[in-house]
């Protein structure tokens, strides 16, 4: 049988700052070993922690006085979490506050060692750091231990061509180092290739709209163990699904 109805794990009290509120969250992710959501609260500046345990009433700050967006987590239980006011990607080992500068860092700019506005963050089995730089239109990727990114989507200017991005958001490698990106202002889930130089469009790219073969602002995306696409249509206030061959 399906479960149409959601169940509320988090906040569900309102907008506020106190530890059982959210105010406007912009990404989540599952930490398996402790059972437990990790939420970038992204208006009260800090990341949550919130064990699904039942009867569970509040989170847990693991990060703050931060501008979070995006989040990620590796292999090794490393939390990655994308800073839009530093302009950087940090990496935290659990129970540290501080965190080391992973991605940008040298202030506002669309040089390959800066970033304008990171949104969304991947990480790969090589500890790679994927980057939507939102304002630069482009994705930047950060092999480990690096001084500055590797354009790998985008950094054309803004624009339609398969070449180009128009503010990119949420992002997915697959074990090919296939990158997938949710073009937000094109309306189109964009798949590049490792190395190659402009991009193919996956779904979407039929203008804006409401139809199924439409979006509406895209913000981010996942699959599933079965190679289904799940994309946020946020202006659509939907979540969508595609069977990708």
């Amino acid at each position: 049988m399906n479960d149409t109805n959601g169940q509320v794990v988090a906040g569900g009290h309102g907008r506020g700052n106190l530890l059982h509120q959210l105010n406007q969250p912009t990404d989540v992710l599952i930490e398996k070993e402790t059972d437990s959501l990790i939420i970038c609260d992204m208006w009260n500046l800090r990341v949550l922690q919130w064990s699904r345990r039942h009867g569970t009433t509040h989170g847990e700050i693991l990060v703050d006085n931060i501008n979070c967006w995006g989040l990620a987590m590796d292999n090794q239980k490393c939390l990655y979490i994308s800073d839009t006011e530093n302009d950087e990607v940090r990496r935290y080992q659990m129970g540290d506050n501080n965190g080391t500068v992973v991605a940008g860092g040298h202030e506002k700019g669309d040089g390959l060692n800066q970033l304008d506005f990171p949104t969304y963050i991947f990480v790969d089995r090589q500890h790679s750091v994927y980057v939507s730089d939102y304002v630069n239109h482009r994705v930047m990727k950060w092999n480990k231990g690096a001084a500055e990114g590797i354009t790998v989507a985008g950094g054309q200017g803004q624009g339609s061509a398969l070449t180009q991005l128009s503010y990119p958001n949420g992002l997915f490698v697959d074990t090919l180092n296939s990158l997938y990106v949710a073009d937000r202002e094109n309306n189109r889930v964009m798949r590049w290739s490792q190395g190659a130089k402009q991009g193919s469009v996956m779904v979407g790219g039929n203008g804006r709209g409401e139809g199924v073969n439409q979006f509406h602002y895209l913000e981010g995306l996942s699959f599933d163990r079965y190679g289904n696409l799940y994309v946020v249509d946020h202006g659509n206030h939907r979540v969508q699904c595609f069977s990708i061959q």
